[in-house]
């Protein structure tokens, strides 16, 4: 088992040769990341090529054995890597939160090992059969965020290397130790060259759209970027998945009820205090139960305990960076100017931390207000109230973005009546977020296209092949 430190002495380097990275709570640094060009891309990319034929000659058997064994790895250094994503990220320890992202790693990367993908027979009839076959690409490029950013760095990676590819990452400059040593832990059992962590600022992360070394591209992160990729990558034609940002709706039915659900409609908004693209960022309530609602959330928010992460008890933590921040702290100030009510948090928590806010509960508020019609990502719900539940159908709707949306009813029939018109990648009933390694996840509309997990995603990172005979 591999200290915390001895962690950071592993893929940290010295002061003067690398950008310090702060401590989400306290802003104090904790270590100083390697700033890579596109010099070492190249270079990163050019030992990728040579070591993915033999990696993938190894078979899914003797790839599977190995990723099974990384992920031992990851479970007996749980703790370690938990306390450095958890003061690099902001997440705390407790709850759903680091230790949870670091025991997903471990669950995720062995169902990529896991996960049976057999040859399918699409036609056979008059002595003539054809088989579609899914075989390695080559080299994947996979470009991570903040929020989740050791389990979508898994996501991308462990599907991307059974299949017999090799890959090389780029951790989101605002957190790249906590992935640098997670790829630490892959390449105690890869061979050379198989899996490289480039620790770049986005310069390099443009670069890799467009490198004519990739076969393939993985993004999560802004709808924004997400453009700037599939634009870059018309110049080598490298195949996309994009899970780009949400802004997820949930509509409450009449008749719910509210007491039973009011816990995880809470974790289905304010999980990562908020920051997960699949969090629920607008709320659509019946107006018979509105109050209630508006209530109940605002009650759950004052009794969750925020701060350090590494203070025990603590569920909730700080925004990540001073930009998120300042999106959170605008979006909130301009809806309290168009007169909406701020009925729990709406302010800052300075004597929590230079970038902690308040959990936040907005009512009476309408679509059209930027805290409504934009991703806030950050610890604030607004509530909205409706009338007719077609109409909260057509306003869910409304948004450019489809990654995902819940219905809440204690009816679950009408309830999937109501999600089978809802526009979005997933639509969860009585629960928001919840994703499975066996189930595949992805967005629609600006949310980007792709699937990722089980058989989906590895056919996601494979060429299929059809062999006619």
């Amino acid at each position: 088992m591999t200290t915390t430190a001895t962690l950071l002495e592993t893929v940290g380097v010295s002061a003067d040769e690398g950008r310090a990275i702060p401590d989400a709570a306290t802003r104090e640094t904790i270590g100083y990341a390697p700033v890579h060009t596109i010099a070492d891309l190249d270079a990163a990319v050019a030992a990728a090529r040579a070591a993915q034929p033999a990696w993938n000659a190894l078979g899914h058997a003797e790839r599977s054995r190995i990723l099974n064994e990384i992920a031992d790895d990851i479970e007996a250094d749980a703790e370690e890597l938990a306390v450095l994503l958890s003061r690099e990220q902001g997440k705390p320890l407790d709850g759903p939160n680091a230790r949870f992202e670091v025991g997903a790693c471990g669950v995720w990367l062995r169902n990529a090992a896991d996960t049976v993908l057999e040859p399918e027979v699409v036609f056979e009839a008059g002595g003539q059969r054809a088989e579609l076959h899914y075989d390695a690409l080559g080299v994947v490029g996979a470009i991570g965020p903040w929020n989740w950013p050791m389990m979508i760095a898994v996501w991308q990676i462990a599907p991307s290397l059974r299949m017999g590819n090799a890959v090389v990452v780029k951790p989101s400059e605002y957190t790249p130790l906590s992935v640098l040593a997670l790829v630490e832990v892959f390449n105690r059992h890869l061979p050379d060259g198989v899996l490289t962590a480039i620790s770049g600022d986005r310069e390099v992360g443009a670069a890799i759209a467009g490198h004519s070394g990739f076969d393939k591209i993985m993004f999560t992160g802004s709808t924004a970027t997400g453009r700037r990729i599939v634009e870059s990558s018309a110049s080598n034609l490298a195949r996309l998945t994009l899970e780009l940002g949400g802004n997820d709706a949930g509509i409450v039915l009449p008749g719910t009820d509210v007491a039973a659900v009011a816990e995880t409609l809470f974790w289905g908004i304010f999980l990562n205090t908020g920051q997960t693209c699949a969090a629920l960022k607008r709320l659509y309530v019946h107006e018979s139960q509105y109050e209630e609602v508006v209530e109940t959330l605002a009650r759950l928010a004052q009794a969750m305990p925020m701060g350090r992460g590494l203070d025990a008890g603590n569920v909730l933590g700080p925004l990540q960076n001073e930009k998120q921040f300042a999106i959170v702290k605008g979006l909130v100030d301009d809806a309290r100017a168009r007169g909406a009510r701020i009925v729990t948090g709406g302010e800052a928590a300075p004597e929590l931390g230079p970038l902690f806010y308040r959990t936040t509960v907005v009512a009476d508020i309408e679509d059209g207000a930027p805290l409504v019609d934009e991703e806030q990502f950050g610890p604030v719900i607004p509530v909205i109230r409706y009338t007719d539940v077609d109409d909260a159908v057509r306003r869910a709707n409304a948004s450019a973005q489809g990654l995902g949306a819940s219905v809440w009813g204690s009816d679950v029939d009408a309830a999937v009546e109501v999600a089978r018109r809802i526009e979005a990648g997933t639509v969860w009933i009585n629960n928001h977020g919840a994703i499975n390694p066996f189930v595949p996840f992805g967005g629609t509309k600006a949310s980007g296209y792709g699937h990722e997990f089980g058989v989906h995603g590895l056919k996601a990172v494979a060429s299929p092949k059809v062999i006619a005979r």
